[in-house]
């Protein structure tokens, strides 16, 4: 989601404070001279730390339970406008001494900003010992002045219809896998979303669907996720497909249910790995993407095209409907020690029914990106994407796209 994307950032380290000097014992010009050059040791002390800082951050410190980083400093975009957002990302293993078990990960992650956006989160993925079972999760609210072009394809691609209002959302998602085969998980999951619109300039666009909705929702999710590592994958195959169900015994005021496919799919032969090499430090990955919302989903609960993980550059939300399918493929080159650069091209469309989708309604994607190696398999990821009509975006995230 667009908010947990945090935008075009400069990083900057929070490093722990120095101790106090010692105690000077002489007097008259001693005493200075003592303590300027007590001065320039703490200040080279601090730089000292800096440095160390970053350059251990990426290797793997079996030694902590929880190998834990923080990183953050002022963005800017053109949604959010000047703000400061922080990320502090962790890695670690239930079992110690599995070295073949993949780390799980959790992230925190919040965002101020001068046009009175602000959000707090949480999201990660848990995987218990000897990868029995997996825990992913996600939790975060956030306050945002946004813009708003109404529902459809048609709406959203009409320049006339931009409007504002101030956008209130809360969710909860959580999604609890059991290996039921090699690579295979299959679990429930649990859904709650609040979604709140103020401030509406053009309410007309709504369509007269209430301003506030709540929803709640239980279903099932199946996933195959032979990837290397999660975080930052070079080979393997992820496939995730969930079927939430909102009903309105639950409580809810618009009642449907919403399919999720997401697919780091081979780009060719053999069909085993989604994350081919093509030669020293080149990667080819591809994903594929779809929601379908089938019933009655709120103007809130439709999907959205636009994200820091999909369609990026475009504004998140203006084009908007029942269903949407994305798809894109990303070029990932390392080009020096921990830094290395990325280019994609993508593609996508929102339609109300499948008979109503036009080729003409496929919109374009492209972009390039920076990558800096914050942690082990942990990039800090740096994107500017394009779209059609001008459309583009800075995005800062930790982790990759897909």
């Amino acid at each position: 989601m667009k908010k947990q994307a945090l935008s075009f950032a400069l990083t900057v380290l929070f490093a722990l404070p120095l101790t106090a000097a010692d105690t000077l014992s002489h007097a008259g010009s001693v005493i200075a001279d003592k303590a300027a050059a007590d001065s320039t040791v703490r200040k080279k002390g601090f730089i000292n730390r800096i440095l160390d800082y970053f350059n251990d951050a990426n290797k793997t410190d079996y030694s902590k339970k929880f190998d834990f980083s923080i990183i953050g400093g002022p963005h800017y975009s053109s949604d959010t406008q000047l703000g400061i957002g922080l990320v502090a990302a962790g890695l670690y293993r239930t079992d110690r001494n599995d070295t073949i078990l993949p780390p799980s990960n959790m992230s925190l992650f919040g965002d101020v900003s001068t046009v009175g956006f602000y959000m707090l989160g949480v999201r990660g993925l848990h995987i218990f010992p000897h990868d029995r079972y997996r825990l992913d999760y996600t939790l975060y609210f956030y306050s945002f002045p946004c813009k708003y072009w109404g529902m459809g394809y048609a709406n959203g691609d009409n320049d006339d219809n931009e409007s504002d209002m101030k956008r209130w959302q809360a969710q909860a998602k959580a999604s609890f896998l059991f290996r039921v085969a090699r690579n295979t998980y299959v679990g429930p999951m649990l859904t709650f979303d609040f979604i709140q619109g103020k401030d509406i300039k053009r309410p007309e666009l709504l369509e007269g669907m209430d301003r506030t909705t709540r929803n709640v929702g239980v279903g099932l999710t199946f996933a195959y996720d032979s990837r290397d590592v999660t975080t930052n994958p070079k080979r393997g195959i992820y496939v995730s497909l969930s079927q939430n169900f909102r009903p309105a015994f639950l409580g809810n005021r618009y009642a449907f249910s919403t399919t999720d496919l997401r697919s780091a799919f081979p780009p060719a032969a053999p069909p085993t790995n989604a994350y081919r090499r093509l030669w020293k430090g080149g990667i080819l990955a591809t994903d594929l993407r779809s929601q379908l919302n089938f019933g009655n989903p709120s103007w809130g609960m439709m999907a959205l095209l636009g994200n820091s993980y999909s369609m990026r550059g475009y504004y998140e939300g203006r084009y908007r409907d029942k269903h949407k399918i994305e798809a894109q493929a990303e070029l990932r080159q390392h080009i020096w020690k921990r830094n290395s650069l990325v280019a994609w091209v993508g593609a996508g469309t929102v339609f109300d029914k499948f008979s109503s989708m036009r080729a003409s309604h496929v919109l374009p994607n492209f972009g390039i990106g920076y990558r800096w190696e914050f942690k082990k398999d942990v990039n800090v990821r740096l994107d500017y994407g394009f779209g059609k009509g001008g459309q583009s975006g800075f995005i800062f995230n930790i982790n990759e796209a897909f």
